[in-house]
């Protein structure tokens, strides 16, 4: 079976993800008018997690359609980088970022593969490095994700994940109850195209970020989804989607943070 080169993983992920922007920007999950009218599409467990971002640089890696690295601008981040490896998806961040009134001095998109992001971005570190919402989910290299990652974290700053939980992509679509896939699987769950999505083990992302030199604060896991991925699910006011309460939870989504020490 042929093993997709990086070059390949990048291109196959690139064209995917140029073919999902125009249904993403059109749709409710991205709703951009609610966005350019002040909604924030922060979940409030990132905002309480990372803290107070005012005067700080952030590089939001994978960042789709630049929202959320948007969200941090507008709470007071000094200045905000986004990538992706999608150009249109960049090209829309940018866009959104000019309607904002946000320069480029605030808020800069880079079009790039994640395991390139060190050579591509505009700045050696940044005080906080933030990721996640099924970003981990078309990398093959965790390992080699964590090192890049750690890489860009000025000391005294921190690695922020938000994840979905790998346990959900074991249940069934449908109620999310039963247990149908294996939860340690490790190859592609479509095929071993290129870009296809892979689930990674939490305990795999915890020890690749602590072998790539950083610190881990906590490892949270949440009940909550931002993301209907269940028809059992219910949609609460703070936008997050849950299941009844008179059903068993389940982690849905987890959280890290890992910091890098002052001085080494």
């Amino acid at each position: 079976m042929h093993d997709p080169t990086p070059e390949e993983r990048y291109g196959a992920d690139r064209a995917d993800w140029d073919e999902r922007v125009p249904a993403h920007a059109a749709g409710p999950v991205h709703d951009l008018d609610a966005f350019r009218a002040g909604e924030d599409v922060l979940r409030d467990f990132e905002v309480a997690e990372v803290g107070d971002v005012t005067g700080r640089t952030l590089l939001h890696l994978q960042c789709r359609t630049g929202l959320d690295t948007l969200s941090w601008a507008r709470r007071g981040a000094a200045h905000v980088v986004g990538l992706d490896p999608s150009e249109q998806a960049v090209e829309t961040a940018r866009a959104l970022a000019a309607d904002l009134g946000l320069a480029q001095d605030r808020a800069a998109f880079v079009a790039a593969g994640v395991y390139d992001a060190a050579e591509a971005v505009p700045d050696g570190s940044y005080d906080v490095v933030y990721t996640g919402g099924g970003a981990l989910r078309r990398l093959p290299d965790v390992e080699r994700w964590a090192e890049t990652t750690a890489s860009l974290v000025a000391p005294g700053g921190f690695l922020y994940l938000a994840e979905f939980h790998p346990l959900a992509d074991s249940l069934d679509d449908e109620t999310g109850s039963r247990v149908v896939h294996d939860y340690f699987v490790r190859d592609p769950w479509a095929d071993a195209a290129p870009g296809a999505d892979r689930a990674h083990p939490v305990g795999e992302v915890v020890t690749a970020l602590a072998r790539a030199g950083l610190r881990i604060d906590f490892l949270h896991e949440h009940d909550v989804s931002s993301v209907p991925r269940y028809g059992t699910l219910r949609r609460h006011e703070d936008g997050c989607y849950r299941f009844p309460a008179d059903r068993p939870r389940v982690p849905l989504m987890y959280s890290v943070r890992a910091s890098r020490p002052d001085t080494f």
